[in-house]
């Protein structure tokens, strides 16, 4: 966070940085050294996109490592089920309607459709699953996410002067306006944080598969349920401000799993914190790669999770 608050034009120091947050406590009253403008720049422009930043890096990654563990499947991640394309359908819709007055619209938007998809792909899953819900729903994710694909497609090219607009979303990013972005998703991301680290052992559990689960008293179906529905909750609340940022959600718990090993009590916590740490560090360079220009950070989380996974699905290769 500190290197996401230092890193631009504006010389903020580490010093003056700690001391001006010091400041902000009641009762502490300390002279950061701060000039009026580095202190508005640092808090109305750095630190609500630093803070964004770990709230979206966090629940990716906390939802990514909860959809691993529900499914029994590594390469599971937040948008398996269809939340991105049903996001991205909802957030065309509210631009090619609205045009440029229907940006503002865009969050909510996206947030209904991120939702809807889901709902829709675990009706249908539930509905034709059997005894392999869990493999049904994810093919039936995937017949949802190109469905919602198909028809966004079909309304970017009815209105295709709205095509930049829509790929300037797609592509991700973390600018905000205040702080407005960061309190309209953290009660939902507290909520699916909370809800997911209370059944951490539940997951170790699961893992072993649903007879041995049911004998130990476990409903891995109703189980299932809740942690789809609560870490879909808190992704389609973040993509619906920050767009859809891939890679994030399958990496990180990945190669934290690969470090401390599958138990959920360690790698829901530690995919929270790398996953927000990640995230920060993607912005930095997003931010100073091209600058003054900026990369959609969709882009720069491609670009280092891409190559990454491919190593370390090689080096993890026959090792079960």
């Amino acid at each position: 966070m500190l290197v996401g608050i230092l890193v631009g034009p504006a010389g903020l120091t580490p010093q003056g940085v700690v001391l001006d947050v010091l400041d902000k406590i009641p009762f502490v009253d300390v002279d950061s050294g701060l000039s009026t403008r580095q202190q508005a720049i640092l808090w109305n422009i750095r630190m609500p996109r630093v803070v964004l930043g770990v709230i979206v890096g966090a629940m990716l990654a906390i939802a990514g490592a909860a959809y691993q563990g529900v499914f029994r499947n590594p390469l599971a991640d937040p948008y398996l089920l269809g939340v991105s394309s049903g996001a991205g359908l909802g957030a065309t819709l509210a631009i090619v309607v609205g045009g440029a007055a229907g940006f503002a619209g865009v969050p909510v938007a996206a947030f209904a459709g991120g939702m809807l998809a889901v709902g829709a792909t675990y009706a249908l899953g539930r509905t034709v699953g059997g005894s392999r819900t869990e493999v049904i729903i994810i093919l039936a994710g995937v017949a949802v996410a190109a469905f919602a694909n198909a028809i966004q497609t079909f309304f970017m090219q009815l209105h295709d002067d709205t095509l930049r607009q829509v790929y300037s979303w797609m592509l991700g990013r973390l600018s905000t306006d205040g702080w407005s972005d960061v309190r309209t998703v953290l009660p939902y991301v507290i909520v699916s944080v909370v809800v997911i680290m209370l059944h951490r052992r539940t997951l170790d559990v699961m893992s072993v598969g649903d007879v041995e689960a049911s004998s130990l008293g476990i409903n891995p179906a109703r189980v299932r349920l809740i942690l789809v529905c609560i870490a879909t909750l808190g992704t389609a609340a973040v993509v619906s401000v920050s767009g859809l940022i891939g890679f994030v959600g399958i990496v990180i718990p990945h190669a934290v799993r690969l470090l401390i090993g599958p138990g959920h009590r360690m790698l829901l916590p530690l995919s929270l914190m790398v996953g927000a740490a990640f995230l920060v560090l993607a912005d930095v360079l997003a931010r100073t790669v091209m600058s003054p220009a900026e990369l959609p950070i969709g882009v720069v989380t491609a670009a280092i999770g891409a190559p990454f996974f491919l190593v370390v699905l090689r080096r993890s290769r026959g090792v079960a």
